[in-house]
């Protein structure tokens, strides 16, 4: 392929191809490879090809949380420009997304997007030479592909990633290119630009869609639904190049066209890299698992998905040496990634019609015949609300019907809380969710109780099933279980301020009641919450309930009109009372009932946290609580006046670097009335430390005893193939499992549980129970594993292992969280757990 337009450049001067638009050269002033060119240039050469060519259009179809513009360029035949909309129309009534017949040509829809991860910035740098070539009017063989394709391309998914990392580089490459891997512009600080503004991995957020770039990109891929989408990433230095067909594990439920075609283009790529010689390699490393990456996504909804992936990423800058002393330029991998983005079109451009027809059977088949094992879901509705309206939403998001259930009896399935079948009644109240919908394999996938796993070396998690994640009483049918009607979302009715009540009641069960805390605590508002369960005028309240007082609040002004209207706005229905005295539990002026300070809180980032935990927090406490929050640097924890401070908490991570110097500072916050909540990676801190409850095992007799079990493993391990090694360093491991822990519903760590909740394990950390706190979630035997791999080794240590625990020193709290119970912010339910770490525990 290269030979058709390089040849092409040679033969005939730039401004005679055409006059007007100029090449990426022309308009950048450098040629592409030679520095990393910012956002808005690139953007704004994407605005010339646009405004001066009238098969291509540039639409803006949202913006970053630094207010970068997130762009689509549309770019076909000029044809099939002016019936781009009955393309589109066409192309969802084909699927069963829009009634009636499609009235137009086949045409292929070829979704290209760049740069999901920051500081693989090639991909964006490539964008700009193949918009160039796709518009060139002397390529005759692009202007063909073009008749029967529509190509959309996505430069650059994550603009503030892109500029974090490419101001950077800017700013410390040499002069002249420096390809030592030890030259600071090889080795980018924390947090690195791969993430986006609150260092989330975009490339895993299709399905959560936690992140508003997310939200808005696939509010337009749902109006697309287009036939391919690739997605163009960067891998280690050391590494050629990858394009598919792709790893195992692959879901079972991918076609045979959906395979068929990616080796198709594996093979049509392959093509164009042997006449270069240039290194590659597929089938390995990235498998199509799990549902929310930028291949595995498409492909749950009938496109062809694939990751493209070019040896170089944030480390090699413009020029780096490889392993092997090879010099790796910046201009090779934007070669090499325009090249493949051609190859793509074109192989598109051949199979055109059949990628449609293809893709019109996929769903077509799935709606009228779904292939999965469990083709029904039953979500009960007497359960908490705003958890099944927060499932409602992600389902809205992602394109997925549902309806209210039939009133039926006698049903059987498997059920989520016990991992066993069970049989149920179906009531009015109930949510149904069937596969046979157009959206029914990437329905039947985010529902799976248990993932079928072809390999278990896989690049990520292997369980994510919906209801584990919200928290929600639900089972699965292997039969079809139609809705009995429409679902109809019940009208929030508005809170109204009548007189001037004692109390204003607000229940705490959910992430939006936090939301409600933060907000009045935010207004200066008194806030306390109930420690046991009471009644008072004939209903009922569990604990942690909420009690907005009069008392307290007096020189509050407009007190009553605030609360409600803060009620109102996050649609909490209040509760109210004249008096104090309840007719079961603790009076509102008991000792049990506990004052709610707005704590200060602080976070700590920097070198050795994990960026993505940290972002997680940071995004949960701005974009969901809107409360205020101080950032530290855990390189200058030394520096810091904590008694600033209420409540630190510590990301995952490695904390090492404190020394004995940081241990004793966190243990004087501490025993002066501070709170520390630690998770994941950074309980390691702790973990068997002098003056920490923490430990590995409860006793030597244990030790013992779990060592010979792991002592007898490795002894058979040792005569096993060389190439077996990985398949047993991963018996080391946990991937997503899924299991379910005992939480001490007294506790306020565990307020609006229930008595259990659903973790993701996605470490091999074991730990002992606690002697001397409170062990508020436990895994007491391996009967609470659901699903989700999980390494043999790891799993025979999980019996009687903490989970959550609370370590009570001098006037302050050690919470120790042994799993991140908010998962890239998708697993919904631990968020209501970090609230209660956040604001009850201690009080």
């Amino acid at each position: 392929m290269r030979k058709i337009y390089f040849s092409l450049f040679m033969l005939l001067p730039l401004q005679l191809v055409f006059a007007q638009t100029k090449s990426p050269a022309e308009f950048l002033g450098y040629e592409l490879g030679e520095r990393f060119t910012p956002h808005h240039q690139i953007i704004a050469y994407f605005e010339h090809v646009a405004a001066n060519n009238d098969n291509v259009e540039l639409e803006r179809y949202g913006e970053t949380y630094e207010l970068r513009p997130l762009v689509l360029a549309f770019v076909s035949s000029k044809s099939n420009m002016d019936n781009r909309e009955q393309i589109r129309q066409d192309n969802l009534k084909r699927i069963g997304m829009l009634e009636g017949n499609p009235t137009g040509k086949k045409v292929a829809i070829n979704w290209l997007s760049y740069n999901v991860h920051g500081n693989e910035a090639v991909s964006s740098e490539a964008t700009m030479m193949t918009l160039w070539e796709l518009v060139n009017p002397s390529n005759q063989a692009t202007k063909k592909w073009l008749e029967n394709s529509l190509v959309i391309i996505d430069p650059c998914m994550n603009p503030d990633g892109r500029d974090r990392y490419s101001n950077w580089y800017n700013q410390k490459k040499n002069k002249r290119m420096q390809p030592d891997r030890q030259s600071v512009e090889h080795n980018e600080p924390w947090p690195g630009g791969r993430p986006n503004h609150y260092l989330f991995d975009l490339n895993r957020d299709w399905a959560w869609q936690t992140q508003q770039e997310s939200q808005f990109r696939l509010l337009k891929y749902n109006e697309w639904m287009p036939h391919l989408h690739t997605d163009f990433h960067e891998q280690g230095i050391d590494s050629p190049y990858y394009f598919p067909p792709a790893a195992e594990p692959l879901h079972k439920q991918l076609s045979a066209f959906q395979h068929e075609f990616q080796d198709l283009v594996g093979r049509n790529i392959a093509k164009y890299f042997d006449q270069e010689s240039w290194f590659y390699f597929t089938k390995e490393r990235f498998d199509i698992l799990y549902p929310s990456y930028g291949d595995s996504w498409p492909m749950y909804n009938g496109a062809i998905g694939m990751t493209i992936e070019q040896g170089g990423s944030g480390r090699a800058g413009i020029g780096v040496y490889t392993a092997e002393g090879d010099t790796l330029t910046l201009k090779d991998r934007i070669l090499h990634h325009h090249t493949t983005g051609l190859a793509i079109v074109e192989v598109t451009s051949d199979h055109a019609e059949k990628v449609v027809d293809e893709f019109q059977k996929y769903f077509n088949s799935n709606r009228q015949n779904p292939t999965g094992k469990y083709k029904s879901f039953v979500i009960k509705g007497d359960q908490n609300q705003e958890k099944l309206a927060e499932l409602l939403n992600l389902l809205d998001k992602n394109g997925i019907q549902y309806g209210m259930g039939p009133n039926r009896s006698g049903l059987r399935g498997y059920e989520y809380q016990t991992g066993k079948s069970a049989s149920f009644a179906v009531s009015d109240k109930d949510i149904v969710i069937n596969a046979f919908q157009p959206k029914s394999v990437l329905t039947q996938v985010l529902f799976e109780p248990n993932p079928e796993l072809a390999d278990s070396i896989t690049y990520d998690i292997t369980s994510w099933a919906l209801p584990y994640a919200y928290g929600l009483q639900a089972y699965a049918l292997e039969s079809r279980l139609d809705a009995g009607r429409a679902y109809e979302k019940t009208a929030f009715n508005s809170n109204q301020v009548s007189g001037k009540p004692l109390a204003y009641i607000a229940p705490w069960s959910a992430t939006v009641h936090a939301k409600f805390l933060a907000a009045l605590l935010n207004e200066g508002i008194k806030v306390r919450y109930a420690a046991y369960p009471f009644e008072i005028q004939g209903k009922s309240y569990a604990r942690g309930s909420l009690l907005i007082t009069r008392r307290g609040n007096e020189y509050k002004a407009d007190f009553d009109k605030t609360v409600v209207d803060l009620a109102n706005q996050h649609q909490i229905a209040l509760s109210t009372s004249n008096t104090g005295y309840v007719d079961k539990g603790k009076d509102f002026g008991s000792g049990d009932v506990h004052l709610i300070t707005a704590p200060k809180v602080a976070l700590i980032g920097g070198t050795g946290v994990s960026s993505l935990n940290f972002g997680e927090l940071w995004h949960f406490f701005e974009q969901e609580l809107d409360y205020p929050l101080s950032i530290l640097e855990n390189d200058l924890m030394g520096r810091y006046d904590l008694s600033k401070y209420d409540v630190l908490i510590m990301p995952s991570g490695n904390y090492s670097g404190l020394g004995d110097a940081g241990t004793q500072m966190l243990k004087d916050f501490v025993s002066k009335g501070g709170k520390v909540i630690a998770i994941d990676g950074a309980l390691n801190f702790f973990a068997n430390k002098e003056g920490f409850d923490l430990r590995t095992y409860d006793s030597e007799d244990e030790k013992k005893e779990i060592e010979k079990v792991q002592a007898a493993i490795e002894r058979e391990e040792r005569i096993a193939d060389q190439q077996e090694s990985e398949r047993l360093n991963i018996s080391n491991f946990a991937a997503g499992a899924i299991f379910e822990v005992k939480m001490d519903p007294t506790y306020p760590l565990s307020y609006g549980m229930d008595g259990r909740f659903y973790t993701l394990k996605n470490n091999g950390n074991r730990f002992a129970y606690l002697n001397k706190g409170v062990n508020a979630g436990i895994i007491p035997s391996n009967e609470a594993y659901r699903t989700g791999f999980i390494g043999y080794k790891v799993k025979s240590k999980m019996p009687e292992s903490l989970a959550f625990g609370v370590e009570p020193q001098g006037r302050g709290h050690i919470i120790y969280m042994v799993d991140n119970p908010s998962f890239r912010n998708f697993w919904q339910n631990g968020k209501l757990i970090l609230a209660n770490a956040i604001f009850l525990v201690g009080k």
